[in-house]
């Protein structure tokens, strides 16, 4: 797509989705951008505007078909294509994506695991998914299509398993250590820690 699209929009677009699958759940055929503004906690326009980028999907006056709709934003996002992952770093974190059982039913299929640790290497980290030596990534991720990898390892380590996840064909990244990298390649950066300390800045303002 020739337009560059917001990296929020493509953040509401992920919350669009599963209201629109919840609605289907409840049998509802028919919403409107005010309806969904108001689950979703968003104004109409704003969600008016993010559908723009990508066509026009409903009627004024009348709303949009939630299954037209689902389909639609659920094309966009590469919902019906399984995506092969690795994840880099078998400790907690790492353990823990590998045993997600949710992901591979949402299209995510993790088919590798690899670390530097000998102690870790060739242990079982999720039923059916043994951990590999790190220095096996390349030519794993080459030789099997790879297209994400997830990055579970600490961060001074973070930015040069991002290289040569790039350099050996990923097409994007989800990062779990705690530093920013930089790469070409769309990463996603998810710092728990960072998340909890903007939640505990909320909670400290309403009890203040």
């Amino acid at each position: 797509m020739a337009e560059k699209i917001p990296k929020p929009v493509s953040k509401r677009l992920v919350s669009y989705y599963m209201c629109l699958e919840r609605l289907l759940d409840e049998g509802v055929e028919v919403v409107s951008s005010e309806e969904l503004a108001r689950r979703l906690d968003l104004k109409a326009s704003q969600i008016r505007k993010d559908l723009s980028y990508f066509g026009e999907f409903g009627k004024r006056g009348v709303g949009y078909n939630v299954e037209h709709l689902y389909d639609a934003i659920g094309e966009i996002l590469g919902v019906k294509k399984e995506w092969k992952l690795v994840v880099v770093g078998a400790g907690n974190i790492g353990r823990a994506v590998a045993n997600y059982t949710v992901m591979k039913e949402k299209g995510f299929r993790i088919i590798g695991i690899f670390d530097s640790d000998p102690s870790k290497i060739g242990k079982e980290a999720a039923p059916g998914l043994t951990v590999s030596d790190v220095s096996e990534l390349e030519k794993f991720v080459e030789e099997h299509g790879v297209e994400i990898g997830v990055i579970a390892v600490p961060a001074e380590h973070a930015q040069e398993i991002a290289e040569r996840l790039e350099k050996a064909g990923i097409k994007g990244i989800l990062n779990f250590a705690p530093v920013k990298i930089k790469v070409s390649v769309p990463v996603e950066n998810i710092d728990i820690t960072a998340s909890l300390r903007v939640l505990t800045f909320e909670i400290v303002r309403r009890n203040s």
